[in-house]
């Protein structure tokens, strides 16, 4: 004897014989069963207000005056916030509940079988997907997580207070979200791309997945235009190309944000889009942050996507996949876009925080087995897409804090041999007063100079080597009395080097004032300086040359090139300028 398929049916009033058999056929008819083999059972329920609620198993199909006033409700609340502020709430009320049309769906729903910390477990729903959006009957969202073979795992995508257990839950079948458009531009948001800087609500309809797959390799290019940061020591020995991934690494408090908003603000007028997301980062200093940007006018193409430290684990999560989504709109539409991550150490500990909660096996520094695929298939889709597809890229500045300079524990090592080169801030060179702190041997990047401009390849010649091996010998020489000629001579040019390098926050320098430095770094030109007269010499000079030789300067913007001809007569304006400054 086969087993009866079980339904219930809720009502107020209860249904006659002949809407009973209508019930039956419906069940037959949707889950293919004969009627004698349907057990019907019916409960009374005066919280439905009138109509009916057919449950089958996981699914629900609701004909209730409850669920009518539930759907007219959310379309007022989707026309009020589309309408401007001032209309009379009543004719919206009255509008949505003219124009709603009212249909039985039918729902797969389950029930909240535990939830805290930011985290619910989820009897039921056996067909949610990864990723999925579940909603809670309070209203609250959640986004699926884990899948088990009697419950799932998801996490709210808002504070826990609202969810208890045994509350009903709904699939809905979507993906996770994030709206994107013109309209973030200039704007601070959230994970979920609210609105939180009282500038008012967003005017956009367009929304992008939060998690997406990566471009092929048949759809990418290689990376072969430059990413500008207009800092010098990275420009010249460690370029950024778009579509690539660089990873800036150091201590805290080394100056990793402080290049990032500074490649921010280089953007200006280059037609980049740029996006910050903060990660765990106090409030204050993200608007500190902000207020940056926009005393120096780089607002206006960039967004901040803000997740704080007093956010919970979930929301911290999925700021850098909402971020990466609002990028990817702008990418397809044939822009280049600069994304910076601040910072996925703390991503890590947000997502292993989720994991340990959601009772996933621990394994290395108690992350959970696949934490390198939550940092790889992030960063994997910054890339820049072939012509065919509009040539737009997403160029990705991920930032990872060490530990007492060790890079290699756990996640920076993952986010190393994700990514296409690191720059490395050393706290001993920060300490020293080397603005930027990077330290030269450790920094590298593996693609840049093929994007890097015929003139600063040119003019960087042996500028890196010079200095690791000022770096080098000056360890050895350190407790040295005599010295020949040749070493003292290296050591001075090489400390004229390292001042030359220094370089003030919100100062980017331009590829013309880059090259010129270099060319005369390259002749030696700030040897014989004092230390603390380089900078203003550096500065001085290029202003020289900016106003009484501007055709070097029109011949480098325009070729992007440096031929020998142009560099000599460089070196001879810098040579014959030191003679007489200051005379």
């Amino acid at each position: 004897m086969s087993k009866k398929l079980q339904a219930k049916l809720r009502f107020v009033m209860p249904p006659s014989d002949g809407q009973a058999e209508q019930f039956k056929a419906f069940i037959a008819a949707k889950y293919k069963v004969a009627a004698d083999d349907i057990d019907l059972t019916l409960e009374k329920d005066d919280d439905l207000l009138g109509g009916f609620i057919l449950c089958v198993g996981e699914d629900e199909y609701d004909w209730s005056f409850t669920g009518r006033v539930r759907e007219i409700k959310a379309e007022a609340d989707r026309e009020f916030a589309a309408r401007s502020s001032g209309q009379n709430i009543i004719s919206v009320i009255k509008n949505a509940a003219d124009a709603h049309v009212f249909e039985a769906k039918g729902y797969e729903t389950g029930h909240v079988i535990f939830c805290g910390d930011g985290i619910a477990r989820i009897e039921g729903l056996s067909h949610a997907e990864y990723g999925e959006i579940v909603i809670f009957e309070s209203g609250v969202r959640g986004m699926v997580l884990d899948i088990r073979e009697d419950h799932i795992g998801c996490i709210l995508l808002c504070t826990d207070d609202e969810v208890y257990e045994d509350e009903r839950v709904v699939r809905t079948g979507a993906a996770a979200g994030v709206p994107t458009g013109d309209a973030l531009l200039g704007r601070v948001v959230n994970a979920l791309g609210e609105p939180i800087d009282d500038m008012g609500p967003l005017e956009t309809e367009m929304k992008m997945a939060v998690e997406s797959p990566a471009p092929g390799i048949i759809d990418r290019q290689p990376v072969s235009k430059p990413m500008e940061t207009g800092i010098l020591a990275i420009d010249s020995m460690f370029p950024i190309g778009r579509g690539q991934r660089e990873l800036i690494i150091g201590d805290r408090q080394t100056g990793k944000t402080t290049i990032a908003t500074d490649t921010i603000i280089n953007q200006k007028g280059k037609d980049v889009i740029c996006i910050y997301v903060s990660i765990g980062q106090k409030s204050s200093t993200v608007a500190a942050l902000a207020q940056n940007l926009k005393n120096n006018n780089a607002m206006d193409y960039t967004i901040i996507v803000g997740s704080f430290a007093s956010d919970p684990a979930p929301l911290q999560y999925l700021a850098p996949y909402s971020a990466t989504a609002m990028a990817e709109f702008f990418m397809h539409k044939g822009k280049d876009v600069l994304i910076v991550y601040d910072d996925l150490s703390k991503h890590a500990v947000s997502y292993r925080e989720i994991s340990l909660l959601l009772r996933r096996p621990p394994g290395r520094e108690a992350y959970p087995g696949d934490v390198f695929y939550l940092h790889s298939r992030l960063l994997e889709r910054s890339s820049r897409l072939s012509d065919e597809l509009g040539g737009g890229s997403i160029t990705a500045l991920p930032i990872i804090e060490t530990q007492a300079g060790d890079v290699s524990s756990y996640i920076p090592t993952n986010v190393i041999s994700i990514t296409d080169g690191q720059i490395f801030l050393e706290d001993d060179l920060f300490a020293e007063g080397q603005r930027p702190a990077v330290n030269v041997g450790l920094s590298v990047s593996r693609v840049g100079g093929a994007a890097q401009t015929k003139a600063m390849k040119k003019a960087t010649g042996s500028f890196r080597i010079d200095l690791a091996q000022y770096r080098e010998m000056e360890v050895f020489t350190q407790f040295s009395a005599d010295l020949d000629d040749a070493t003292q001579q290296q050591l001075t040019n090489g400390r004229a080097l390292m001042e030359v390098l220094k370089q003030p926050g919100a100062c980017p320098m331009s590829m013309t004032e880059q090259v010129i430095t270099l060319v005369a770094a390259g002749k030696k030109i700030f040897a014989g300086i004092e230390k603390d007269q380089v900078k203003e010499f550096q500065k001085d000079l290029i202003d020289h040359i900016k106003s009484d030789h501007t055709d070097i300067v029109e011949e480098l913007e325009s070729t992007k090139a440096l031929s020998d001809g142009l560099a000599r007569k460089i070196a001879d304006i810098a040579k014959e300028y030191k003679e007489n400054w200051r005379s």
